[in-house]
């Protein structure tokens, strides 16, 4: 039990550096969700159920838009498509815990968490506790984000836009790349990977997020097999 409360909490302690931007970057979301008229229960719901910034701003986006459930549903889902990526690096980690830890680290695997955890399983992949660590992180930045949406829909009335709130979005990402600028080859694709989500923008349904993934790891892969 002492075991696996250490791996909890560092997963928790080792997130917290990047819990910082998502504090703004819930209460935006909060007050996005209740200028555009959803109301304080479905603005939350979104952020219980979704559990993806940048996928509920799309979702609450495209109703209010009057868009059709088909493109809403599929837009939010290109979106969330990058933890399909997520899941299939981590499943080597987790293929042998039983079916309910599976489906609850799944619901708690964010982009922050996967980026803590991935670093630590990899580290210690034979402690048969490491999914603890995914567990503590992926449960700080939930609370973290339910605390700020909850924040964001009770001051959203009050927040002036002259703070310039919405910056902290792109940060939020951003933060999780600093780590990966000390490589050349991570520098490339990233590179690339900006390079063509910006040509690729304006295409319909967001196919610009997977169409952007898609040349990164296609790169990636040259990378390392050149490098072989």
């Amino acid at each position: 039990m002492i075991n696996k409360n250490k791996i909890f909490t560092k997963g928790v302690l080792d997130c917290l550096p990047l819990l910082l931007p998502v504090v703004p970057f819930g209460i935006i979301f909060g007050v996005i969700g209740m200028e555009l008229g959803f109301g304080p229960y479905v603005t939350y719901a979104t952020s219980f159920i979704i559990f993806a910034g940048s996928s509920q701003i799309v979702f609450i986006q495209l109703i209010s838009a009057g868009a059709s459930p088909l493109v809403t549903l599929t837009s939010v889902g290109i979106v969330n498509s990058r933890h399909l990526l997520y899941g299939a690096v981590l499943a080597e980690y987790l293929e042998k815990l039983k079916l309910r830890w599976k489906i609850l680290l799944s619901y708690l695997l964010t982009d922050q968490a996967f980026a803590v955890s991935n670093k630590y399983f990899k580290k210690n992949n034979k402690n048969k506790f490491a999914h603890y660590h995914l567990l503590g992180s992926g449960l700080g930045l939930w609370v973290t984000w339910q605390l700020s949406t909850i924040l964001g829909i009770v001051l959203g009335a009050i927040v002036p836009e002259e703070l310039g709130l919405s910056f902290t979005i792109p940060l939020t990402f951003i933060s999780l790349l600093v780590s990966e600028f000390r490589k050349s080859k991570h520098i490339i694709v990233i590179l690339v990977s900006g390079c063509v989500a910006l040509l690729a923008y304006n295409m319909p349904f967001k196919a610009y997020i997977i169409i952007a993934a898609i040349a990164g790891l296609s790169v990636a892969a040259f990378l390392n097999r050149k490098k072989a």
